[in-house]
């Protein structure tokens, strides 16, 4: 899997699709990501010398910096984790352990591989998984199996489980079967058996016990050791024709790659190209501390060696953390990044400070980006018959209420729009079933009816919006 060619520029192209403004922050993401693919044109010794530039996000909730790193992370197809600083508990504590960031990203990691490698194989799991399908649709005689009486054998096939032995069961197929299956082979070729129920037998999920920080520390998961001991047990499922395709699809997939290879491969993969994105990291300032709380200097401590590069240990192998790209955040209201721990504050040298977010902000969040929240209430209202459309009086509107509610009470940001719309929309979206008109307009007056009251209101607004 090759790291990201794109560049800096094209970075932040993508990155403007779904984020408005914040450009200072957009470049330096770009930057670091851009370096990662220099690096490894580098030759090996030179490699290792080179470390990743660490950024520091600073500024208020809801002005973009989860989501420039989640969407930075998409664009690229790397591993990428999402933690808040403040879950994390100094060492000798109950909490999580500070280590387990690193095997959460390997387990991302293990995800993206076992992705690429599955899509390799795509064409041969199909077809073994229709054939599995058209036996199951007509089945064969089953032909009688003569139980052992040999009580070794009898434990032995206990110990492996009696649905391998159904596996095995040969079956007769008469002329007429054979002559049916080509007919519903036909039949799912044209997609005509789509909808139709059929029993399979599945692999049972089976519930694994959280790990204790002991055995997390040493990358030991209890629950694959104990599912290990124990035969592979299966159920029953009635789905569609087409679920079971799916389902049957990936347990060939699974019989034809190589575990081994992905978990080596994925280790690479979060090496060279993870991303850990730590919230909340001002929280954990020895000045956000309160009486009672475990000592936060003490997690930064810990931290610390993860950052700097160590060695972490996971269920699928050892992992080197000295390349993997650390993307921190926080608001630092109350406290500022020089009252981290001085050589945690060296381990993030990039600083940039997000703005925050005008009413002018507010008109292009809520209609330029892909994934604009106005275009995704039309679409919904769309699929009740609805046609809803916004004047742009409107939107200036919505966005001037976000805009001052955001002022005279919490700023939240951006997340301020999704309560304002929620509420605008409120009845629209209780009644849109029951309505025959075809086609709504969102004016300014409407926004006055349903908000206005409440958004003049400080008590009123503080509490429903």
């Amino acid at each position: 899997m090759s790291t990201v060619t794109k560049t800096p520029r094209q970075i932040v192209e993508e990155l403007d699709q779904y984020i408005i403004g914040q450009n200072k922050a957009k470049k330096s993401v770009a930057v670091a990501l851009r370096n990662r693919y220099r690096r490894m044109q580098l030759d090996d010794v030179m490699q290792q010398d080179i470390t990743p530039k660490n950024l520091l996000m600073i500024g208020p909730t809801g002005v973009g910096k989860t989501e420039i790193a989640r969407r930075l992370a998409k664009i690229v197809n790397a591993p990428f984790v999402k933690v808040e600083a403040t879950k994390f508990t100094e060492v000798g504590y109950v909490g999580r352990d500070v280590e387990s960031m690193v095997r959460d990203l390997v387990e991302a990691s293990i995800t993206i591989v076992k992705k690429d490698q599955y899509s390799q194989v795509y064409s041969k799991a199909k077809k073994a998984a229709e054939d599995r399908l058209v036996k199951l649709l007509v089945p064969g005689i089953k032909k009688e199996k003569r139980q052992s009486t040999n009580q070794f054998d009898m434990m032995m096939q206990m110990m492996n489980g009696f649905q391998q032995n159904n596996d095995e069961e040969k079956e007769e197929v008469t002329d007429s079967i054979r002559v049916s299956r080509e007919t519903v082979q036909s039949q799912l070729e044209k997609g005509q058996l789509e909808d139709r129920e059929i029993t399979i037998e599945v692999e049972e999920k089976k519930q694994t016990p959280t790990m204790n920080n002991g055995l997390e520390q040493m990358g030991i998961d209890l629950g694959d050791a104990l599912n290990s001991l124990t035969p592979k047990k299966k159920i029953k499922r009635t789905v569609t024709v087409k679920e079971a395709r799916e389902i049957l699809i990936n347990e060939e997939s699974e019989k034809l790659v190589n575990s081994a290879d992905i978990h080596s491969e994925a280790i690479k993969l979060a090496q060279n190209n993870g991303i850990i994105f730590i919230d909340e990291f001002d929280k954990i300032t020895s000045k956000s501390e309160s009486n009672g709380q475990v000592s936060r200097e003490g997690v930064q401590r810990d931290i610390l060696p993860i950052v700097e590069g160590s060695i972490v240990n996971t269920k699928y192998g050892t992992i080197e953390t000295d390349h993997i790209l650390f993307i921190a955040s926080g608001a630092f209201h109350l406290s500022k990044p020089s009252d981290l721990i001085p050589e945690l504050q060296g381990r993030f040298p990039i600083r940039v400070e997000l703005d925050d977010l005008t009413a002018e902000d507010f008109v292009r969040i809520l209609t330029e980006p892909n994934n604009a929240l106005i275009k995704q209430y039309i679409a919904l209202l769309k699929t009740e018959n609805i046609d809803v459309t916004f004047t742009k009086e409107a939107i200036e509107r919505l966005s001037h209420i976000a805009y001052n509610v955001n002022s005279e009470t919490d700023n939240i940001g951006a997340r301020r729009l999704h309560t304002i719309l929620e509420k605008l929309l409120e009845d629209l979206l209780f009644e849109s079933p029951d309505m025959s008109m075809g086609e709504i307009t969102i004016t300014e007056q409407y926004v006055n009816e349903k908000l206005g009251e409440i958004s003049e209101d400080e008590d009123l607004s503080r509490y429903i919006l």
